[in-house]
This record gives C-alpha cells, sequence and structure tokens, in this order.
C-alpha cells in the first residue's frame, strides 16, 4: 500500500480485541494473528527486535503495510483468526501441511429409514458422525464389520418408497443383508438397528456382545449350529476390536482427545487420539510447517485452533502435553460451538497424564517416519535424476509409465500400463486395456493401439477441463507422463515411436531389453542398447519398473480368461442370468463344483428346483 504511515497507523491502534493482518509490498497477506489489546500486540512487532525470533524478524522486515479487525470480544477474534489463516495461508504462520478433509462415517439417523455411509464433509444437518479415521481404507474395514455384524441394506433402493417394488437381491439370499425391502422389517425394527450401530460405533460394545451371547446360546438350543458359529465369530471379531482400542480402564472417563507434538526444524508433528467411552475410536497425525523459534504452547494453540475449526465432533476434554497459548479462549470458543463445557489443558499427573505421555510416543513415531521417509524419497529423487542423465533427457522423469502386452496364443490380448511417480508406483493411476481392433498374436499392432487410446484419452480430458465439463483433479488420464518404458526390444519401440509420432506427442521413449532367462538386460533407444550397471540404483528402478508392468499385464489377462471361462460355462443354461450365477458361486466357489452337484444341493444355494434341474441336465448332457 502506497503512503503507508506506520508511525502513524501504529498510534491509531485501538486498545479492543481484535485481529491483524500483516501485507508485503506486493499486497500478499504473510501473518494474521489476534490480540487482547490490538495497540500493545501489534506494537511489539515494530518495537525493538532484540527479544524477537529470527522468523518474526523476517516477518517484520517483509511487512509493508498492516490492518486490523476489531472484534466485541478476544473469542471473536479467535474465530476470526481461524478463518483468515484458512483463507490466505500466510507464509509466517504455523499451517497444518495437510488441510484436506479427513473421513468420518455418517449415519443419517434424522432420516426415517437412516443410511450408513463414509464422508468428508461435516454438516450440522441432525445426523452422527464418527470419526475422524486414519483413511478411507480404515473406514472400509469399520464399514466391513459393521456389515458382518448388522446386516444393514447397502443397495441403493429408497426407503420406504421402494419397499415391496423389487425381489430381494443376492444379499438377502446370502444372509448379509435384514432386507426391510421385503416390507417385512418395520420402520422401528430398522431404526432399532441403526441405533445399535450407532452405540457400537461410539465405542458401547458391552451391550452388544451380551445381546450376541444370548443369540448364540438361542440358536445353539434351537440347533441352527451354523447361525451359532457366524454370531461366535461376530463376537471374536469385536473382542479384537475392543483389545485394539482399549487404552483406559476407567468408566468415569469423560470423552477426549489427547494431543501431543514432536519439533523437528520447521516441522512439528501433531499426534491426536480421540477417546471415547475410555477407547480409542481413532487417531490421526499431522504436520504443520513453519514451527522454527515458536514456543511448544504456540505451537498447540495453532494446532488446537486450526484442528478444530471445522471439526464436527467436539469433545468435553482435550488433553495436551503443555498448556496452550490461549488456553482459556481457546476453551470458551470450543464451549460456545459445543454448547457445552469444554475443557482444554495439560495433566500434570495421573492416569490422563500417562495417555499423554503415550500419545507423544506416537508423535515421536510419526516423525520418525516421516524423516526416514523424507531420506527415501532423496535417494529415489537421486535414482530417477541419474536415470535422466543415462538417458539424456532434459528434464527428470517423475512421472514414469511402462506397458507391457500379454495373450497366449494370440487369444484375449491385453495390454497393461503402470505408473511410477518420484520412483514409486502410483497404483491408483495404473490401466489396462483389452485389444479391440484385431485378433491374433501382434504385440506391434496391440501397444500401438494402447498407446493411441491412453493418449487419445488424455487429449479428451484436456478438452472437457478447457470447456468445464471436467474437474482436472478427476482426469484419469492427465497429466501425460515424462517417460515412456515399452516392454521389448528395438521392434517394440519403434511400433511406440511411431503412433506418439501420429498422434503428435512429444513423450520419449525406449525399450526394456530382457536377456535368455526373461530378465530386465538394458533399455534401447532408436540408436541402439543402452548399457547400465546390473549393480546401479537405476538398473533396479528399471527392473522393478519392467516386472511390475509384466505382473500387471499377466494379472490382467488372467483375469480375463476366468471371466471367459465362467461366462461359457454358465451363461448357456435356462435360467441362469447374473444374480443366480453370482448365488451359485457365492455357495460352490467354483464351476467344477457346481457341475457335481445334485439337483437337491443346488437348491440349497438359495435358486430354484427348475433353474437346478436345467443346470443338472445341462451338464450331464455335456459329459
Amino acid at each position: 500500500m502506497k503512503d503507508f504511515d506506520l508511525k502513524g497507523e501504529l498510534a491509531r491502534l485501538p486498545e479492543k480485541p481484535g485481529v491483524y493482518i500483516m501485507h508485503s509490498a506486493d499486497d500478499t497477506v504473510i501473518y494474521v494473528g489476534k490480540a487482547k489489546i490490538l495497540k500493545n500486540r501489534v506494537r511489539q512487532y515494530f518495537g525493538s527486535n532484540k527479544n524477537h525470533t529470527p522468523k518474526v524478524r523476517a516477518m517484520v522486515s517483509n511487512v509493508s503495510y498492516f490492518e486490523y479487525i476489531i472484534t466485541d470480544s478476544e473469542t471473536e477474534a479467535l474465530v476470526l483468526e481461524c478463518n483468515l489463516i484458512k483463507k490466505y495461508r500466510p507464509k509466517y504462520n504455523i499451517l497444518l501441511k495437510d488441510d484436506k478433509q479427513y473421513p468420518y462415517i455418517k449415519v443419517t439417523i434424522n432420516e426415517r429409514y437412516p443410511r450408513i455411509f463414509m464422508t468428508r464433509q461435516l454438516k450440522n444437518d441432525g445426523a452422527k458422525y464418527f470419526g475422524p479415521y486414519a483413511g478411507g481404507g480404515t473406514v472400509k474395514l469399520v464399514l466391513e464389520l459393521v456389515s458382518k455384524i448388522f446386516h444393514y441394506p447397502k443397495c441403493r433402493l429408497k426407503f420406504p418408497d421402494d419397499i415391496g417394488k423389487k425381489r430381494p437381491c443376492l444379499n438377502y439370499h446370502i444372509k448379509t443383508c435384514f432386507a426391510p425391502c421385503t416390507g417385512k422389517v418395520s420402520e422401528e425394527e430398522y431404526r432399532r438397528v441403526f441405533y445399535s450401530i450407532c452405540s457400537f460405533l461410539g465405542g458401547n460394545h458391552k451391550e452388544l456382545l451380551a445381546e450376541l451371547e444370548d443369540d448364540m446360546k438361542a440358536a445353539s438350543r434351537d440347533m441352527a449350529f451354523e447361525r451359532a458359529a457366524e454370531i461366535r465369530d461376530e463376537i471374536a471379531a469385536i473382542r479384537r476390536l475392543d483389545e485394539k482400542q482399549k487404552i483406559v480402564n476407567s468408566d468415569k472417563m469423560t470423552d477426549m482427545d489427547v494431543i501431543a507434538i514432536v519439533t523437528v526444524g520447521d516441522n512439528a508433528f501433531c499426534e491426536i487420539f480421540f477417546i471415547r467411552v475410555g477407547r480409542v475410536s481413532g487417531r490421526e497425525n499431522f504436520r504443520m510447517v513453519g514451527a522454527a523459534g515458536r514456543s511448544m504452547e504456540e505451537i498447540t494453540s495453532d494446532f488446537l485452533k486450526q484442528f478444530y475449526r471445522d471439526a464436527a465432533v467436539i469433545p468435553l476434554e482435550i488433553l495436551t502435553e503443555v498448556p496452550a497459548a490461549d488456553e482459556g479462549v481457546i476453551s470458551e470458543w470450543l464451549t460456545e460451538r459445543k454448547g457445552k463445557k469444554v475443557s482444554v489443558h495439560a495433566p500434570q499427573k495421573g492416569e490422563k497424564k500417562k495417555i499423554v505421555e503415550m500419545v507423544k510416543k506416537n508423535a515421536e513415531n510419526a516423525c520418525d517416519n516421516y524423516l526416514s521417509a523424507k531420506q527415501k524419497a532423496e535417494r529415489v529423487n537421486g535414482v530417477v535424476a541419474e536415470l535422466a542423465r543415462t538417458l539424456g533427457l532434459d528434464n527428470i522423469p517423475n512421472y514414469i509409465e511402462a506397458y507391457d502386452i500379454s495373450n497366449i496364443s494370440g487369444s484375449d490380448n491385453v495390454g497393461s500400463m503402470v505408473v511410477f511417480k518420484n520412483g514409486k508406483p502410483a497404483r491408483s493411476r495404473y490401466r489396462s486395456f483389452n485389444i479391440k481392433s484385431f485378433e491374433g498374436a501382434n504385440d506391434y499392432k496391440a501397444m500401438q493401439e494402447v498407446l493411441y487410446r491412453r493418449i487419445k484419452h488424455a487429449y479428451e480430458e484436456q478438452s472437457q477441463i478447457e470447456a468445464g465439463e471436467l474437474d482436472e483433479e478427476k482426469a484419469k488420464f492427465l497429466p501425460l507422463p515424462d517417460l515412456m518404458l515399452i516392454d521389448g526390444g528395438s521392434g517394440h519401440l519403434a511400433a511406440a515411436n511411431e503412433m506418439i509420432e501420429a498422434m503428435s506427442a512429444d513423450i520419449p521413449a525406449f525399450g526394456m531389453v530382457k536377456d535368455d532367462r526373461h530378465r530386465t538386460r538394458a533399455l534401447v533407444s532408436e540408436n541402439g542398447e543402452i548399457s547400465i550397471s546390473q549393480t546401479s540404483s537405476v538398473f533396479k528402478l528399471i527392473t522393478a519398473i519392467q516386472d511390475e508392468a509384466h505382473r500387471s499385464a499377466v494379472e490382467h489377462h488372467r483375469n480375463k480368461r476366468a471371466k471367459n471361462i465362467t461366462r461359457s460355462e454358465l451363461d448357456g443354461i435356462v435360467g441362469v442370468g447374473e444374480k443366480r450365477k453370482a448365488m451359485l458361486l457365492s455357495y460352490f466357489k467354483s464351476v467344477n463344483a457346481i457341475k457335481n452337484a445334485s439337483v437337491d444341493e443346488l437348491v440349497k444355494s438359495g435358486i430354484d428346483r427348475k433353474t437346478a434341474e436345467n443346470i443338472a441336465e445341462y451338464f450331464n448332457n455335456k459329459a
């Protein structure tokens, strides 16, 4: 801002709470802070700097001007500070490095017929939220256990509108859904199941275990031994979960979050455990940047403000290793958000102190893992840079794609694309292609079809992004790679380069040559083989890429052949559609077992007798 009178603006600062915003010469927000008294706090920056940390001195030297917003209270200032830090992500604030939304399990108990699913969007909508969880994989495992115990519906039917409109699906027949679609389950019974699910996710397993044990005994008395065994397995799964989650024995322990932090250089590693009903219901770790020169009290305060800014679940108690700066104001802010008293404090002794110490060990472990991963990444990046020098590339190939073709005597041709990002497999980016343009064995034509389709998809997605029809993050074939590696020699490479040139794609490509024992030997360019020492890290990387491309191609080919075998064996039988085929394979596990089954045994799978007779007759005629 031109003509900013620093001395005059400092003199005019009010003796009120508020937020101050520091700007650089190009108007970028470089720091946001809150103050109980703006006049006192802001003046401290521009007075004597002998007590300032190097980072504060660097920040002040870059301040061109500042502005401020007056609030009615320090708590309001804290809320505004949180929102502005999220908006601007200033350079000199301590920031959560990963600001993504972590997954929760949502139970729509606010609906007549509740649903359960994973979400990253937290809303004040009356639903129940459980978490956050470490990632989508953890949520999937929890939901699988919940499904196994409670058999909730996983279909897309809308209740009560779709009740009685369709026949029960496969899940009903294999007893993994209590099938409200049949109309035999009342709304009260339906809701009771979901109340039990909420109780289970909340960590209250005692009542559920007691009910399951009663059910198991009843099933045994009725000689329903299969059902009794299923319940026994469910009880065992819950008890294993209990042992993993158990942390404290006190039934009086309130719901709490426990936070510990370890700093290394400019990084702060923050570990948080979510304890509900005396058990760990979840945990998460974060990395914050900008920690150098900051006290642990400041870092703890900044973490609390950024983490709980958008949190849907606020416990009654938050334990920290050291007292957070502004601990009282943060407690007032969270109390207002929750509508109940929230205590934020650092325990000095007793059981709670021991819990904090345990969480601290996990923070130290997260720090060690990060540093180890960073060192490994630096080594891998060095290998990728060395690969670029070996191949004479202008740019380091951080995004590499490798291709292989698989078939047996020319049948079921498939192509595989694997991706290595920064020297490591990026499996979510793998793609497989069924060869469609010809029949028979021709690896060169197959490779050209794969590359044509891969590059064409990328061009189409780029056009959709430019037209506003596709979000760039959802693109499946972008970006194009920095390097393509083709499994095969000079002939395979020539075919690949021909297609790459025809598609006007500027992508360097090399072949991966194998020896007589089908092991990686060298790379090949248009000018011949490039010799690489077999003891070098570059050679090991090329070997790993080639092996992964081959494994992926063979796996896709095997899966395709298996599907074709199943299709040829069962799809020609009258009365056997996709659902009955799934029921049969789920029950018998293989086509051979179906072939050898009697009519009565086939009926036990859940299909009707007429279809069972058709199946038996079909295979008897083929014998």
